[in-house]
């Protein structure tokens, strides 16, 4: 174990992971890293299954999005636009590539990734902006790219939750468009760092130091305000009602467990049709290990329970 992984996570911790553990821990998290760490994305070009193009949507800020369609498809299809994870401060919409050339193919639908602007460079509420737009090219580009507009989903991990659940407070309030569902992977909601889970020390992947980073460039002179938007850290939100039905998944030893289970929890409170799943064991960045239990089950839940809303009446 790292010597900086705490008796605690040392317990709670599946050996499956343990390749993980001090993953990062000689990182420091400053601007030259961010550059360094922004040039190594996954990602692939078109496949035999699946094909994807890059759309220019504003010119001005540069924001783009990455479409991808099951070949030799035709007709609307349902629609998933996808934010990227990263802690708000890294990534890429190719980082949703393997999940689309799983999901296209198999479920029939459209996958739109959608390139937002990181911090710090482009704090709150800039990269939330952003996947506004994407959504609202989304619908304003339906039949363009054959899509059925009364399906269409907005999905995410780590950060990327983060922004589809402010994405779906936002279109709640504002009323414009019709989001069906909503999937949130460990999702990044709280900058309050209040819960047992966020202070566990040594947590792999994504520190407390490391998440706290994270939202200070995200937030930028908005951390720590007691008067933060809704928008910006969903968590804060007391008013969950009236938002789509929602899968949310955790895991046991990451630093957003309880946040996340907390906000599942107050979505089925407030009447939303909420399914929640928490794997013990595994840390934030779960994926990374793919023949692990975690990843499997997760990965099994979510596709299942997709197939179930895009499927029913």
């Amino acid at each position: 174990m790292s010597t900086s992984t705490s008796p605690e996570v040392e317990r709670l911790l599946d050996p499956a992971f343990l390749p993980l553990v001090g993953l990062l821990d000689d990182i420091t998290f400053d601007e030259e890293f961010l550059v360094q760490a922004r040039k190594a994305v996954p990602g692939s070009d078109s496949t035999d299954l699946v094909e994807r193009a890059e759309q220019l949507i504003d010119p001005e800020t540069g924001v783009s999005v990455r479409v991808h369609r099951a070949k030799r498809t035709s007709g609307e299809r349902p629609c998933v636009l996808s934010m990227h994870g990263g802690g708000y401060i890294l990534g890429s919409p190719t980082m949703d590539d393997e999940v689309f050339e799983s999901w296209c193919p198999t479920l029939g639908l459209v996958g739109v990734s959608v390139d937002y602007r990181l911090a710090p460079e482009a704090p709150y509420p800039a990269p939330l902006e952003d996947c506004y737009l994407a959504l609202s090219w989304v619908f304003n580009h339906a039949e363009e790219i054959g899509i059925d507009p009364d399906l269409v989903g907005i999905y995410g991990v780590s950060a990327g939750g983060g922004l589809a659940a402010a994405l779906a407070l936002l279109v709640r309030d504002g009323g414009e468009f019709p989001i069906s569902f909503q999937i949130l992977e460990s999702p990044m909601l709280d900058d309050r760092q209040e819960t047992p889970s966020s202070q566990l020390k040594g947590l792999p992947v994504w520190s407390r130091e490391t998440n706290e980073f994270g939202w200070r460039s995200y937030l930028g002179p908005l951390y720590g305000s007691a008067e933060l938007p809704i928008y910006a850290a969903p968590a804060r939100a007391t008013d969950l009602t009236r938002l789509p039905p929602t899968f949310i998944s955790a895991t046991g030893v990451d630093g957003f467990r309880d946040e996340d289970t907390d906000f599942g929890l107050r979505l089925q409170q407030a009447g939303v049709e909420t399914e929640i799943h928490v794997v013990p064991g595994a840390p934030h960045g779960y994926h990374l290990i793919e023949d692990s239990y975690a990843t499997q089950k997760l990965k099994r839940s979510r596709d299942e329970w997709l197939r179930w809303v895009l499927d029913r009446p």
